[in-house]
């Protein structure tokens, strides 16, 4: 029988990592022009990019300080830099332009009531002056508004709540500043901490405090003719004295009919029942 040979032994390539590490190096090739184009800035794109976060950054509701542009703003030619700047300003002076269109209005409301107001405490006050009514009557500026107080016994009798004539000439002088405000006017009626005479009309100081605003209100409604939903009446009795109640010439001071013409629309506080 013949015997087979031994089958030769195949040579061993010790190269075979070149391949491998070939591919490598031409994945990493890749890889870098890849990354090499995607990092490659679009110029105009990044200006329309920058001129956007540029008016978000310096509008008024922005809460970053205002500035001048974001860092890392790329420098263009001096003649675009120029045409871009006039489009900054431009831009932002439309943008503060529509934020005052759209605050305006209400700030130009308080203004205006505000001169009104002023006008009518000026107007009032020289009138006080001329008729020589300072002891009777008195007008200032109040947080809550031009405060307009007149003497309880200047507008009517002791206990009672009927007008008296020598005070209708500067309630007609009031009617005919009021028309042209565009304001609520508060009526308030206040007494002194001493009870009513036995008798009287009026169960206590509210029912007093009352009558007397009321009667006021009620001139300008029926006799001066206004809208009488420009007017409140309000009673605070002795609740709210301007002096203490602790002699005749304070007592007087705190009997008392207040007319504020308010400076807010605010709801006059709610009397005792």
């Amino acid at each position: 029988m013949a015997r087979r040979g031994k089958k030769p032994e195949e040579h061993v390539n010790h190269e075979r990592w070149l391949i491998t590490y070939a591919d490598l190096i031409t994945l990493l090739l890749v890889f870098f022009i890849i990354m090499y184009a995607m990092s490659k800035v679009d110029v105009q794109k990044y200006s329309v990019l920058a001129q956007a976060l540029n008016l978000q950054f310096q509008k008024a509701d922005s809460i970053l300080d205002k500035g001048h542009g974001i860092s890392g703003q790329m420098t263009p030619k001096q003649g675009d830099a120029d045409s871009k700047d006039k489009d900054y300003t431009q831009q932002n002076q439309d943008v503060k332009k529509e934020e005052n269109n759209q605050t305006k209005p209400e700030e130009n409301e308080k203004e205006k009531r505000e001169k009104e107001l002023q006008d009518l405490l000026k107007q009032v006050q020289s009138y006080i002056q001329d008729q020589n009514l300072e002891q009777q009557v008195s007008a200032t500026d109040t947080e809550r508004g031009v405060a307009i107080t007149l003497n309880d016994l200047f507008l009517f009798d002791l206990g009672k709540a009927d007008l008296k004539g020598p005070s209708l000439p500067i309630l007609q002088k009031l009617a005919s500043l009021f028309p042209t405000l565009n304001s609520k006017v508060s009526i308030e009626g206040h007494t002194d901490d001493l009870p009513l005479a036995p008798g009287s009309q009026f169960q206590d100081n509210w029912g007093l405090s009352f009558a007397r605003s009321l009667s006021v209100l009620r001139y300008f409604s029926k006799t001066a003719h206004l809208d009488d939903k420009k007017f409140v009446a309000t009673a605070y009795a002795d609740t709210m004295p301007k002096v203490p109640n602790t002699s005749e010439e304070n007592r007087s001071k705190n009997r008392r009919v207040e007319i504020i013409i308010l400076r807010e629309d605010i709801a006059p506080t709610t009397p005792k029942s």
